[in-house]
């Protein structure tokens, strides 16, 4: 019974983790270089991230700059830049890339705190599914006489908790996020 537990309170932490990483990916107004984790650049036929082929800073609030170690990937980096979809195009001074943000206005704000949101259910969906999934499991035990009902009821019991507690932990990153995006 508690090896399920255990079990679900992992996967419950996953997801967390998942949600957190998805939100560092979001542009908020600000350069984060986290929004250039997901793209790849082709260097020397190996899909490799850009943090991995140059140096990713930021010199300001609103500018990335990318210095490539190897100035013949810069123009491979530019073009991943510009084949992603973050909504920047790369300005190419021949030596680094800088990605200049520029402001968001008040509807783009909106919709990013849409999207934020959306992320936050479909994270709460997933917390749901896996206590659905241990639900699953205990009256599985139940019914073949491996659990008493009074453990099934300590067991749903605490499932609850736990899914109550990572809802709890996801409404609050969330809002924290929101609030980071609507006051820029």
């Amino acid at each position: 019974m508690d090896a399920i537990l255990t079990n679900a309170e992992e996967r419950m932490s996953k997801t967390v983790g998942v949600l957190v990483s998805e939100y560092a990916g979001i542009r908020a107004g600000r350069a984060n270089p986290a929004v250039l984790d997901k793209i790849k650049v082709d260097y020397y036929g190996v899909p490799t991230p850009i943090n991995q082929v140059s140096a990713v800073s930021v010199p300001d609030a609103r500018t990335i700059l990318i210095q490539p170690w190897d100035k013949s990937v810069l123009k491979y980096i530019e073009r991943a830049i510009q084949a992603s979809d973050i909504g920047i195009n790369p300005q190419n001074d021949g030596g680094s890339i800088r990605l200049i943000f520029p402001p968001l206005t008040e509807e783009r704000r909106r919709q990013i705190v849409r999207n934020v949101a959306k992320y936050a259910e479909d994270s709460k969906v997933a917390i749901r599914s896996i206590r659905r999934d241990a639900m699953d499991k205990f009256k599985e035990m139940k019914k073949k006489s491996e659990i008493t009902e009074d453990d099934m009821k300590i067991a749903e019991k605490k499932i609850q908790e736990l899914t109550d507690k990572y809802c709890d932990e996801i409404d609050s990153i969330a809002a924290k996020k929101e609030e980071e995006i609507m006051e820029i």
